[in-house]
């Protein structure tokens, strides 16, 4: 099977000929690696064949322009495309940033606003035709990825902003991420008119905190899960299925997550307190399930990371559904060499 088969079987509920690999990893991982015998040129996931997924996204911004006020080798402090004022760190997983302050705060300011929202042909970036190009001739699963509507949202107003006014002002917030919503499927409809046909969708809306997620299952229900269910059922229409990146324990919403429409969840992080051999007994029949796999026991000796192998990937795989992924990214305390065992343990392990 090549790999567009591969993940193709898994969303079509058969058994592929082995588990299909999927991952991401920090900046300081990569460099790391090129230390410890990475080539040069090569990514890790071109080298460990973990690019079994390709995404394809668009610009969903409010494409407001972009000032920078500070800049140095370890901080940048700007307003950002989408009107915040951010402060960048340099930290050893790449960098981080931090919300100062906004230009959307009411629903006035959105009023005025929202026109910024409308699609135009620059939504669309260039390369993205020959990327898709580069992924169809390497015979990959192609997916159109976005971020849904609560996480980008809360990068326009706030995160304690936009959880208050989900309770206070409910209308104001759906009234954003209805706008979102149209946004994403419009850049999808825009990319389709050049050509490009998508296997799945592939939408980020980070949900959970390592403990619980950010918001009730009732708030999720009342509010959220209508524009993912409008984003899943446009997909749909085409014959896709969606699948979801949601960080932290977001376990409490995933009867929502199946109501809404979406077909698989990602990364599953073990940090959170998730793991996939529970989540394969619950939802194993309705969901396929990425990730799950601990990095704090990939940074481990051979045993420990042999055991964390086999005792999911023996589990998940059952009958399909499963795709490996860490369960979130790859930090720079897993060697190379580390890094590669567990890859051929995933091979060993998950093999039909």
């Amino acid at each position: 099977m090549n790999s567009y088969e591969r993940v193709a079987a898994v969303l079509a509920g058969q058994v592929p000929d082995r588990v299909p690999l999927f991952d991401s990893y920090w900046t300081t991982t990569v460099e790391r690696w090129r230390r410890e015998g990475l080539p040069r040129g090569v990514s890790p996931n071109a080298y460990f064949g973990t690019d079994e997924i390709v995404r394809i996204s668009g610009d969903y911004t409010l494409q407001m322009p972009e000032r920078v006020l500070e800049e140095s080798a370890t901080r940048r402090l700007y307003w950002d495309a989408d009107g915040a004022l951010r402060r960048d760190l340099h930290v050893e997983e790449g960098w981080t940033s931090q919300w100062l302050d906004f230009t959307i705060k009411t629903p006035d300011d959105w009023r005025r606003h929202r026109g910024r929202m409308a699609f135009n042909a620059s939504r669309i970036p260039d390369g993205t035709i020959e990327a898709y190009r580069r992924a169809r001739a390497a015979e990959k699963f192609v997916c159109y990825a976005a971020h849904a509507c609560f996480h980008p949202t809360w990068m326009r107003l706030g995160m304690e902003h936009m959880l208050m006014l989900m309770l206070d002002r409910p209308e104001f917030v759906a009234d954003m991420y209805a706008d979102h919503a149209r946004l994403v499927i419009e850049i999808y409809e825009g990319m389709v008119a050049q050509g490009l046909t998508f296997d799945a969708a592939f939408l980020a809306d980070d949900l959970g905190y390592q403990a619980a997620p950010l918001i009730s299952p009732s708030l999720y229900a009342s509010l959220v899960l209508p524009y993912h269910k409008r984003l899943c059922d446009r997909f749909a229409a085409d014959g896709l299925r969606t699948l979801l990146h949601s960080d932290g324990n977001v376990a409490p919403l995933i009867p929502g997550f199946l109501q809404a429409g979406f077909a698989g969840l990602h990364p599953l992080e073990a940090k959170a307190g998730l793991d996939v051999r529970e989540l394969k007994s619950l939802y194993g029949d309705q969901l396929v399930l990425i990730g799950n796999i601990d990095v704090r026991r990939l940074a481990g000796g051979r045993d420990e990371i042999e055991d964390e192998i086999r005792g999911k990937i023996a589990v998940a795989k059952e009958g399909g559904g499963y795709i490996y992924h860490s369960d979130h990214s790859v930090p720079s305390d897993v060697s190379f060499e580390s890094y590669a065992f567990a890859i051929d343990r995933v091979h060993h392990y998950g093999s039909a």
